[in-house]
């Protein structure tokens, strides 16, 4: 009897044990992910900006509500086309930029397509609604009158009135072209999973109803804020 009972508490302990490596682990795995988007999302950033008279203009950046990069979207197929990938996104607050918070993105088209390339999309959300709208449970980009392809240069005083009132800009950069983009078909979510295991809260949760600062994020994860707010002072 006693034999069985110190078998079975050794069962529970070392279940217990396997569990928080089990934990430990999925944690790390999680936070590595994490930072190598972050970590990607903020080299285009650097690449976008690098050459001022081809780079997203100074005035856009200086009054964006949040800024959202999709670093390497995989798109293009053979006659059904798609598009998929993962973002970060950041909010400016009252005392500087965001914690990242991260999304995901999807959609597809019907057409001859042949073949893929890996695209990186920014996304410049000029007002507060834009990013309410983002943070919905699907935000699918096509035809609203609030997304526009976002100018590129020095400044917008050569840009349209419909894309100087559009709530959100959209960019690409594809084999070291930077261009303004109608970015349509993509359906933009939160990556509630990752979003939860870093913060214990939704993307929603952290960018608006608790904002929360870039210092509070993860150390490795800081690095897309601060590659933002060089640009976006």
């Amino acid at each position: 009897m006693k034999l069985s009972a110190l078998m079975i508490l050794s069962a529970v302990l070392f279940g217990a044990v396997f569990f928080h490596a089990d934990a430990s682990a999925q944690k790390r795995s999680d936070l590595e992910k994490a930072t190598d988007r972050a970590q990607s999302a903020a080299e285009v950033i650097r690449e976008v900006m690098r050459i001022r008279e081809k780079s997203i203009p100074e005035d856009i950046m200086e009054k964006a509500e949040a800024v959202i990069v999709f670093p390497g979207v995989l798109k293009g197929a053979f006659i059904f086309g798609g598009q998929g990938g993962k973002g970060v996104v950041v909010r400016r607050l009252k005392d500087g930029w965001s914690a990242p918070a991260f999304l995901k993105m999807g959609g597809g088209s019907f057409g001859a397509q042949i073949g893929g390339e890996k695209i990186d999309y920014v996304m410049i959300v000029r007002n507060e609604s834009g990013l309410k709208g983002i943070l919905e449970d699907k935000f699918e980009i096509g035809g609203e009158a609030s997304v526009a392809a976002g100018p590129v240069g020095r400044t917008t005083a050569a840009s349209t009135n419909t894309t100087l009132d559009a709530g959100i800009l959209t960019y690409s950069r594809s084999q070291g072209a930077f261009i303004g983009i109608s970015l349509k078909g993509a359906v933009i979510s939160q990556d509630d999973d990752l979003n939860r295991a870093l913060y214990k809260k939704s993307a929603k949760t952290l960018l608006l109803k608790l904002p929360t600062l870039w210092d509070e994020a993860p150390e490795s994860l800081q690095v897309f804020p601060k590659t933002v707010a060089e640009y976006a002072k």
